[in-house]
């Protein structure tokens, strides 16, 4: 988990995206990942980390303009349902993989993305 949270950390840093990733699990220390906002599910449990991203794009003034990255076709459904764009995690993965690559010539999205 480090390590993605590393690497997403680069990409908000070069795409000037906000990222927060929600991740299941027992909170722990992952280190400083600004700009990414890391997150714990709030409760433990299946799909404790899905409902956290459902509701977090469920709330959000603009819903619009959150990338949710997801490989769960039912999360991808939900967030869908309340505006949001579901992208896959291959698809982001090589997004992601391009822009480490190219060392951030990637343009600014200006998007908000939420890897699950």
């Amino acid at each position: 988990m480090r390590r993605l949270c590393d690497e997403l950390g680069e990409f908000a840093r070069r795409t000037g995206d906000d990222v927060t990733v929600v991740l299941d699990g027992a909170p722990r220390d992952l280190g400083d990942h600004h700009p990414v906002d890391v997150r714990f599910a709030s409760r433990r449990g299946p799909n404790a980390a899905d409902d956290d991203i459902a509701a977090l794009a469920a709330a959000d003034a603009d819903p619009a303009s959150l990338r949710v990255v997801t490989s769960d076709s039912a999360l991808a459904e939900r967030v869908a349902a309340a505006g949001a764009r579901a992208v896959g995690a291959g698809e982001f993965r090589r997004r992601l993989d391009t822009l480490v690559a190219a060392g951030g010539q990637e343009g600014r999205g200006g998007e908000r993305s939420s890897p699950s």
